[in-house]
Parts: C-alpha cells; structure tokens; sequence
C-alpha cells in the first residue's frame, strides 16, 4: 500500500500514530468538552485520475487553479473506520455542488491517516491513499442503477457527481457500504470495493428532489442538497437511520427533519420515522451516528463560514424519548464554534490570517459533515470544505479539518 502525505504551511510530514495513542492523550477539563487533536489536509490536494472542475470554475480561484489537473480529494462528508487502527475511510460528495458541474468528479472514498496534533506532539498532517486500486471507486458495472449515467458505455462505469451525490457513509456488518444521497434522495448499496449492488432504495412518500432523474417533469417534493446528508447504523448493523438535511417542499421553513428507519437484512424502510427538529428553520442535520442501541450523536449546524460560523452543536438524542410535540429530544453534547483549547493545539496559524485559531477553537468551515466516535468518550470531526470555498481564512481556499474533541459526558 503507498501513501501520499499531504501537509500545510509550517506541518511535517508524518502519518504515525494510532488510534490507542490518540485515546490516551487525555487532556482538559474532567467536565468540559476539550480539543485534543487537530490535522489539516490541504485545499490543493489531488489523488491519482483524469483532470476535474471544467465546468466549475475557470482560471484561479481563491488561490486554487482550475480546472484541476487530477481529482481533487476534497472535503469528507463521511468517516468511517480504516481498515487499521489509526486509518479512516473518509468520503468526498459530488466534487464541485451541483449536477450540472461535477460530471468530470469522480466518486470516491480515501483512506486516510491523520497524525492528530495533540498536547503531546504529531505533526497534524494527513496521509491520504492516493494510488490507483487503493482507494474505493464508485462505480455501476451492472447496471443497477437504472437510468444513464455520465460513463454510460465504459466497461467499469465509474459514477461521477453529476450522476449521485453522496453525502453520507456506513459500513454494514458484512462490509458492505451503504450511501446516503442527496439527488434522490436515496439510499444505496454497494460492495466493500464500491461496486453497485441494488437500484437505488427510493425515498418513502415520493420524496424526489429537482435533481432526481426519475422525476418526469413532475414538481420536486425535496429541495435540492436537502436529503441524505446525515445517516447511522445500528451497532448491531441490522438498521441505518437515514436523516433529510432539511424541510420537505411542502413543509417550507420548518424546523421539521424526517429520520427514516431501513432494513439492512430486508433491503426496505420499515415505515418507521422520527422527526428531528432544529433549533432554526434554516439549519441543516449535517451527520449522526449510533453510540448505542438507541442513541445517536447528531451535528446540526448553520450555513455561516468563518467567523460568520455561529451554529454547529454536536446533540445526543434517544430514540425512544420524544417531547410533547414528537420530536426527538436532543441533549448538547459539544458546541462546535466554542471548543476550549486550553494546550492551544490549533495554534499556530498555518496560514496568515486564519481566524478562529486558539482559546475557544471555532469549526469554521461552512459545512462541517462528519462525526465518527474514536473513543467512549472522543468524537472525530469532518469538514468538507466544498472547494474551493473559503472558511478558516477569508483569502483562500479552506483546507479540509479532521478534529477531536474530548467530550467527557457522552459515555456508552
């Protein structure tokens, strides 16, 4: 296996530690949620693959030149477990933040090797597996997908972003992948290699956004990056718990998310739902995942970046305590614009001009999108940094930002 090392301004090279040394690096408060590790991947970071973001952009844009002359890693919108201890696999969207402009994006998952920063050293660098046959490819020889996609008549019809928009990521019990997509929205399946096994699992109640190829004219139900942005599984791998992003069409500004159970043996939504509501109509379930049989860490958060990032609180909701109204009660976990750094691991600045560096630690992307428990106590943070977009620096490009937060009272 070969891996590429990306590092940021003024980081090292190296891509060393573990997940048991990570758990053991305890620092902070015995009460209060506490940043122990930080890695950075750069903007500019490019994996193996045919050059991307043609129709996206033209010429340079916050520092980055375009179009890229291979495939941008990108930002993860999903993280799940590597295939060793200290390694994830971390999932990119759609590229670029549209079907009309990502056809040259290649769906992918990297794996990744982050040598967290933390209060007893690493480099906070990123590793990532940028080789040919290394990372998973996303693609339909099969056929099963059931409409034209963008590599129609190849052999190995690798998707690409204008053809699904993944958002978010579990691995089932037998290693297979289920996906949650944003242009169905669906649910999809496919092998541990990232080959296509079923059509894709249609929303319940004809939910079907502007972007879904199966709409026929008719009006979309769900708006459009308003699906599958956020999905768990089981501990036991036997359920998914797949949640809409946003409101439906019909519901406009509310605060109202569907969470829909799935049958992982039976292939099928058991016609089981939640309703998850937001602190604002205008906040978005970013992510969740199951800490136990009926708990679920969820990110909701705003559409701000930089120092304009205000909302992003990590709650632990139960699936069997509901309010008054019916909705999941939802305890705070961690907030996410607010975290101490006491042993100032964020600093120093990598780029001049960095902002929500130091004591508190900000997430400052706009879309922070994935959350992976490393510990019974150790929450993993993902940000995809929709490049080229700006976030932690006002003037470039955001880097993508892998963290871990210590929060003390989430225990299972």
């Amino acid at each position: 296996m070969h891996m590429r090392l990306f590092t940021a301004i003024g980081v090292a090279l190296a891509a060393t530690m573990s997940l048991p040394a990570l758990a053991a690096d305890a620092s902070g408060g015995a009460d209060s949620p506490t940043l122990v590790g930080r890695a950075v991947l750069p903007a500019d970071a490019l994996a193996a693959g045919p050059p991307s973001g043609a129709a996206a952009f033209s010429g340079v844009v916050n520092g980055i030149p375009f179009p890229r002359p291979q495939q941008p890693v990108a930002g993860f919108s999903a993280v799940v477990a590597g295939r060793q201890p200290g390694e994830y696999l971390a999932m990119p969207d759609n590229g670029f933040g549209s079907k009309a402009n990502s056809a040259d994006f290649l769906i992918r998952a990297y794996h990744v090797r982050p040598d967290f920063k933390t209060a007893r050293g690493g480099s906070g660098a990123v590793a990532v597996d940028t080789d040919p046959g290394e990372f998973v490819s996303f693609r339909d020889p099969n056929r099963k997908i059931g409409f034209p996609i963008v590599n129609e008549a190849t052999s190995d019809r690798l998707l690409t972003g204008a053809d699904i928009d993944p958002e978010s990521l579990q691995r089932g019990a037998n290693g297979d992948l289920w996906v949650g997509d944003e242009f169905g929205p669906w649910i999809l399946h496919f092998d541990a290699t990232g080959k296509l096994l079923d059509a894709p699992f249609a929303t319940p109640g004809g939910l079907m956004s502007p972007s879904n190829p199966f709409l026929g004219g008719n009006p979309a139900t769900q708006p459009n990056s308003r699906g599958y942005e956020a999905m768990a599984i089981s501990p036991n791998g036997a359920f998914l718990y797949a949640a809409l992003e946003g409101a439906t069409v019909a519901e406009g500004m509310s605060t109202h998310r569907m969470v829909f159970e799935f049958n992982v043996r039976r292939e099928a939504f058991t016609g089981r739902t939640w309703s998850y509501r937001t602190e604002q109509p205008g906040h978005f379930v970013a992510d969740m995942w199951s800490i136990d049989r009926d708990r679920l860490v969820v990110i909701e958060r705003d559409g701000g970046r930089g120092l304009l990032a205000a909302f992003r609180n990590v709650y632990e909701v139960d699936l069997t305590r509901v309010d008054p109204g019916g909705a999941l009660v939802k305890s705070l976990a961690v907030d996410l614009a607010a975290i101490p750094d006491p042993h100032l691991i964020s600093l120093p600045e990598i780029h001049p001009g960095d902002v929500g560096l130091g004591d508190p630690f900000r997430v400052t992307c706009e879309s922070v999108e994935a959350v992976y428990p490393v510990s019974s106590t150790k929450l993993l943070i993902g940000c995809d940094n929709n490049l080229p977009n700006t976030g932690r620096n006002p003037t470039i490009a955001d880097d993508t930002e892998l963290i871990v937060v210590k929060v003390p009272g989430l225990r299972w």
